[in-house]
């Protein structure tokens, strides 16, 4: 497949910085342009591997720095080396009988073995299925059986973890890597380094924009996690969108980028890894149970300038004082953060004490990157979610699938031809057809946007909180709890209540030194009350030391309210 040039892909919105034209005029001439033949493999990597950039640095594996020593060099490739090193991987994977469209599933952390494995499979037209290593026995069961995959690539580690499962599972074929000392494979297993003997491929297979390339296993509000299949088109829609949350820096030589996400999610492959290589930057991989502390060490040790980071994570380095002086060497520039509202006491540490623009976007997997900030081309409105990205249709709509007015409350919709729009749910046709309602992906989150095109979140349909026939998003009153000096997070849920349906219950971590008492609980709900809305406090307040968390680091308030309702049963039934 032949390369295609850098502006033949996407409109280079980096070339806006700078620009003296309104972004009206600069968004009146952008597309997302998504020829028939590509490759993700090719667009990211291949094409600077046979460039000027290839022998620039396009990987940094430092997933040795686990433990804030740095005692031993990272590993790095150029692009030319990852180019070279994931064919010969792609060479290694068809001689265990990977063809187009098999799925091959990748269970590890960031390193250069799933580089290689991710980047491999798009050459050949195979389907990566990466799985997180936060994931439990029962959910790996669940995907790898019904991703039917034909290979697991995994490490020792993970697979001891879960010992015997794939056997369990009658996998054809496991392939081991990172045994220290030893070799990792076991009967029945091959060794990861045997890949080393095969010849790259000569070139990676001819792939349709609209080929499938990716299968993501995600959490939903019930059941099992459920698999969302991407085409390679996927990376053209990502792009723009993440050059703008990046302030158009993307052009600028010499940028590190990294993120302490899982590449198992859509943020961490994309966000980062494939934006990163295609844009010509250096990607750093590395992952360590997460503390602030080691997560501003990892960046400073290996200058990152650009980093994901979701909102979780966000308010735990915001109890850092005075970042920048405790780590001197921190090369950042911007945060990227997305998956559920960022508080704006958040935004307010990172200029403050950070100093750096942090970009909220908005979107799901299925259909992503569709609203967000960038400072660099309009103001962010506190609170707001930003501004639908060039490049992506939306509407507000009401119950009957109609458009409503600025102003009033909606569920956000993406027109059916987004670049980002998934193939559909593996598996399951008619859940993908639900998805849809005429030409519109329905997203399941209600906001409203204003005159001037800025959307204000208020929940998803799971989450959203109807009392006493009021609708209240719980993403507004964990933004306001968190303002309280006492609070580090919060998050809200809505349980049963037989006089008003439901009523609004805040789940609270207090910051160091703050001690929980009733008289605490009662002046959050005054605060509430008077900084944001009388009918919007919280009728219950917990406090807690910490928060079940999804896969992908989000607080999973799925799991609060399921532990809710379980008390409620329980009182209901002591009160028999």
């Amino acid at each position: 497949m032949a390369a295609r040039g850098h502006d033949e892909l996407v409109t280079d919105v980096n070339r806006w910085r700078g620009s003296a034209l309104a972004p009206a005029q600069l968004l009146a001439g952008f597309s997302i342009n998504v020829p028939a033949r590509f490759n993700m493999a090719v667009a990211a990597v291949g094409r600077h591997a046979a460039g000027p950039l290839a022998g620039a640095t396009a990987l940094v594996d430092a997933s040795h720095d686990a433990d804030l020593r740095a005692d031993k060099p990272p590993r790095r490739l150029s692009f030319a080396e990852l180019d070279a090193e994931s064919r010969r991987f792609a060479a290694f994977l068809r001689g265990q009988g990977v063809q187009r469209g098999d799925v091959v599933i990748v269970y590890m952390a960031q390193c250069t073995e799933a580089a290689l494995a991710h980047l491999a499979c798009y050459q050949l037209g195979a389907i990566v299925a990466p799985l997180s290593l936060l994931y439990g026995r029962d959910t790996l069961r669940h995907a790898i059986g019904d991703s039917r995959a034909r290979v697991v690539v995994s490490t020792r580690a993970a697979l001891d973890a879960v010992a015997g499962l794939m056997a369990e599972l009658a996998v054809p074929t496991v392939v081991v890597a990172g045994a220290p000392g030893g070799a990792p494979a076991r009967d029945g297993e091959v060794d990861f380094e045997r890949y080393r003997s095969h010849v790259p491929i000569e070139a990676p297979v001819d792939t349709a924009a609209d080929d499938p390339a990716l299968l993501l296993y995600t959490s939903g509000s019930t059941g099992l996690p459920k698999g969302i299949l991407h085409a390679h088109r996927l990376l053209l829609g990502y792009l723009a969108s993440v050059s703008l949350f990046y302030e158009m820096q993307m052009r600028d030589a010499g940028q590190v980028l990294w993120t302490p996400s899982d590449w198992s999610w859509i943020a961490g492959i994309v966000n980062v890894q494939l934006t990163g290589w295609f844009h010509g930057q250096t990607v750093v991989a590395g992952q360590a149970p997460f503390s602030a502390e080691w997560v501003l060490g990892f960046m400073a040790r290996h200058g990152v300038t650009h980093t994901f980071l979701t909102p979780t994570a966000l308010k735990r380095l915001a109890q850092i004082a005075l970042p920048r002086a405790r780590w001197p060497d921190l090369r950042l520039r911007v945060i990227g953060t997305g998956g559920e509202p960022c508080p704006s006491a958040v935004l307010d540490w990172a200029d403050a004490q950070l100093q750096v623009p942090v970009n909220e976007f908005y979107g799901l997997t299925e259909v992503n990157h569709l609203v967000g900030n960038c400072r660099q081309l309009y103001p962010v409105k506190p609170g707001s979610m930003g501004r639908a990205y060039p490049g992506h249709r939306l509407a507000v709509l009401d119950e009957t699938g109609q458009p409503v007015p600025d102003g009033e409350l909606g569920q956000i919709a993406a027109h059916r031809s987004d670049p980002t729009r998934f193939i559909g749910y593996w598996g399951q046709p008619e859940r993908t057809q639900a998805m849809f309602h005429g030409e519109w992906i329905l997203t399941g989150d209600y906001a409203r946007r204003d005159a001037e095109g800025y959307f204000w979140y208020s929940g998803r349909n799971d989450d959203l909180i109807k009392s006493a026939g009021y609708r209240i998003g719980p993403a507004e009153v964990e933004d306001s709890l968190v303002r309280h000096p006492a609070v580090a997070e919060a998050a809200v849920i809505g349980v049963p209540d037989e006089e008003r349906g439901q009523i609004v219950k805040a789940v609270v971590r207090l910051r160091e030194g703050a001690v929980a008492s009733v008289s605490l609980a009662s002046e959050l709900q005054a605060h509430v009350k008077t900084q944001l809305a009388a009918y919007k406090y919280p009728r219950l307040v917990e406090f807690v030391d910490s928060f079940p968390l999804t896969s992908t680091g989000k607080i999973s308030r799925k799991d609060l309210r399921q532990r809710a309702l379980a008390e409620a049963v329980d009182r209901r039934g002591e009160a028999r």
